[in-house]
C-alpha cells in the first residue's frame, strides 16, 4: 500500500495555509493603517507587555524548551533566553525615545540657504519573523522588541522543533497582544514556504544558508527586503604567548553550552604548532572537571536524531579519513538521550566533513599553523564566517586579524558574547548573512528611515528657471569655482 500524501491533499493543505498566512496579514496590515505612526507610549506600552509575557511564564517556557529539545539545561535557558532576553527589552525601553526623534541632517546653504533637511524614523508595517530552535526565546523576542520598538506588528513562525514552545506561545501571546499586534504559526510542514511567500513589509530569517537562498528567493517574488541571520564556520586564534589556560576554559565553555548549538559557537580553533599537545591536556582536563556526565540534566540534548546522526557521522567520517578524534570524556554518544560529549578532532584534511559545513555540536576541530599569515589565508580562502575569536594581549596581531580577516562580529579574548551586548548591532556578511538588529540598529532596520526636506519660504530656484539666461549661467559657474 502506498502510504506517500495524496499530492490533491497536500495541494490543497498548502492552499489552506497560505489563506490563513494573508489573512492575519491583511488585519494586521488594516491595522497598522489605522495606526501609522505609533506614538512613545504606545510602542512601549508594547514592549512592556512583550516583558511580562516573558517573564511571567518564564517557568513554562523553560520547561516547554528542554520538553523540545529532550533536555535542555534550565541554566542554559535562564542565562541564554529569559535574562538576555529580558535585558534587551530593558535596554530598548531605555533608549528609544531619543532613536525616535528626528535627525537634523546638514544641507547645501550655497544652494538651498534657508531650507532643512530631516531624517525621520518611521514604522514599515508588518514584519514576519523565521525563529530557528536553537535559542527560540531569544530571537523571538530581541527581534520582536526591534519590530515593536520601531511601531510595527508581527507574524512569527517557529521551528518544527519548537512544537511544545510554540503550542505555549499561541496560548499565552492572547492574553497580551490582539492577534492584529502578534501572531505565532506552528510549523506543520508547509507553513514555512508559504509563509516566505507573503509580501510582508520586512522579513527576518534566521537559520541556514540553504533554507536562507530559498527564502530570500521567496521573498524576491514581492521585492519583500530581507534580514539574513546565517552561519559559517566561526574560527578562533590562539596567539602562543596567551594564556592557554584562560584560552581553553573560554572556548570550551561556549563549546559545551547547548551541545553547541550556537549560529555563533567556535567551529574550530588555530592553535600554534608548538601548543597542539598543551591544548589537547588542558581541554580534556576542563571538560572532565566541568562536564563530567553527559546525562546530567546540566549537559544539553541534541535537537533531534537527524541532527544527533550528523554529528555521529561527521566523527566517523574523520576517523576513517584519517583524523585524529580525541573524545574529552570516558562516556561514548548515548543515542537514547541524544547526548555526545565533547570531541577533539585533529589533523584533518579538506575532504573531511568537518572541514567543509559548520558542525553545530560539541565536536571542535583543531587545526594547527605556525604564522598569523597562515590563519589569514586559510580562514580568507573560505566563506566569511559569523564570527571571529582572536585570543591575544597583542594589540597589533589583534587588529591584523579584524583588519583581515572579513566577520560578521568579533568577540575579542572570548568567544560568543558581542552577541549579548544590546548596544551593539548582531549580523552576518555573505554567506553568513547580511542586515543587522539588536539595539539601535535593530529599531533602524525595522524602520524607514525616511529623508524629509523642508523648502524655504523663499528660494533662489525661481531665477534659475527657463529660459537659462546670463543670470542663471553666471550662478553656476560662480558656484562651480566654489566648490572646487
Amino acid at each position: 500500500m502506498n502510504s506517500s500524501v495524496n499530492p490533491a491533499i497536500e495541494a490543497n493543505s498548502r492552499s489552506e495555509t497560505a489563506e490563513a498566512l494573508a489573512q492575519t496579514l491583511r488585519k494586521q496590515r488594516q491595522a497598522f493603517l489605522a495606526e501609522p505612526q505609533p506614538t512613545f507610549a504606545s510602542r512601549k506600552a508594547d514592549l512592556l507587555q512583550l516583558k511580562r509575557l516573558v517573564a511571567e511564564n518564564s517557568d513554562a517556557i523553560i520547561a516547554a524548551i528542554s520538553k523540545d529539545y529532550g533536555n535542555r539545561s534550565s541554566f542554559e535557558s535562564k542565562f541564554a533566553e529569559i535574562v538576555t532576553g529580558l535585558d534587551t527589552i530593558n535596554h530598548t525601553i531605555k533608549h528609544l525615545k531619543r532613536w525616535m526623534k528626528p535627525q537634523k541632517r546638514s544641507i547645501d546653504w550655497t544652494m538651498y540657504f534657508g531650507a532643512k533637511n530631516r531624517l525621520i524614523p518611521q514604522p514599515l508595517g508588518v514584519v514576519g519573523l523565521i525563529i530557528p530552535w536553537n535559542f527560540p526565546i531569544n530571537l523571538t523576542f530581541s527581534q520582536l522588541t526591534a519590530v515593536f520598538a520601531a511601531g510595527n506588528r508581527a507574524m512569527v513562525k517557529m521551528s518544527e522543533n519548537s512544537i511544545h514552545l510554540t503550542r505555549l506561545l499561541q496560548q499565552l501571546a492572547p492574553n497580551y497582544f490582539a492577534d492584529d499586534k502578534l501572531t505565532f504559526f506552528e510549523e506543520t510542514g508547509s507553513v514555512g514556504v508559504e509563509f516566505s511567500k507573503q509580501p510582508f513589509d520586512l522579513m527576518i530569517f534566521t537559520g541556514s544558508g540553504q533554507t536562507g537562498r530559498k527564502v530570500m528567493a521567496a521573498a524576491a517574488e514581492n521585492l519583500t527586503p530581507v534580514i539574513l541571520e546565517l552561519g559559517g564556520k566561526a574560527p578562533a586564534i590562539i596567539d602562543p604567548a596567551y594564556s592557554m589556560q584562560k584560552a581553553v576554559d573560554r572556548i570550551l565553555f561556549v563549546k559545551q553550552f547547548n551541545a553547541g548549538q550556537i549560529c555563533t559557537n567556535v567551529d574550530y580553533v588555530f592553535v600554534h604548532k608548538s601548543q597542539i599537545d598543551d591544548f589537547v591536556a588542558k581541554a580534556d582536563a576542563y571538560a572532565r572537571a566541568h562536564c563530567p556526565d553527559i546525562l546530567s540534566d546540566d549537559y544539553t540534548s541534541i535537537i533531534d536524531d537527524r541532527a544527533y546522526q550528523r554529528l555521529v557521522h561527521t566523527l566517523d567520517d574523520a576517523r576513517e579519513k584519517g583524523a585524529r578524534v580525541v573524545p574529552l570524556s570516558d562516556q561514548t554518544p548515548d543515542p537514547t538521550s541524544r547526548k555526545i560529549p565533547l570531541h577533539l578532532v585533529l589533523d584533518t584534511t579538506s575532504d573531511m566533513l568537518i572541514r567543509q559545513r559548520e558542525t553545530f555540536g560539541p565536536l571542535l576541530m583543531v587545526l594547527s599553523y605556525e604564522t598569523s599569515d597562515d590563519v589569514i589565508t586559510y580562514v580568507n580562502a573560505h566563506d566569511r564566517p559569523l564570527a571571529l575569536y582572536p585570543f591575544t594581549d597583542n594589540k597589533a596581531l589583534c587588529d591584523r586579524y579584524i583588519s583581515n580577516i572579513m566577520s560578521g562580529g568579533v568577540t575579542v579574548n572570548d568567544a560568543l558574547f558581542h552577541v549579548a551586548q544590546h548596544d551593539l548591532p548582531f549580523g552576518g556578511v555573505g554567506p553568513s548573512g547580511m542586515g543587522h538588529y539588536h539595539g539601535y540598529e535593530g529599531f533602524v532596520a525595522c524602520s524607514k528611515m525616511r529623508p524629509v526636506f523642508y523648502q524655504a519660504s523663499t528660494t533662489m530656484m525661481k531665477k534659475l528657471a527657463p529660459p537659462y539666461g546670463d543670470f542663471a549661467n553666471k550662478t553656476m559657474n560662480l558656484l562651480i569655482k566654489m566648490k572646487r
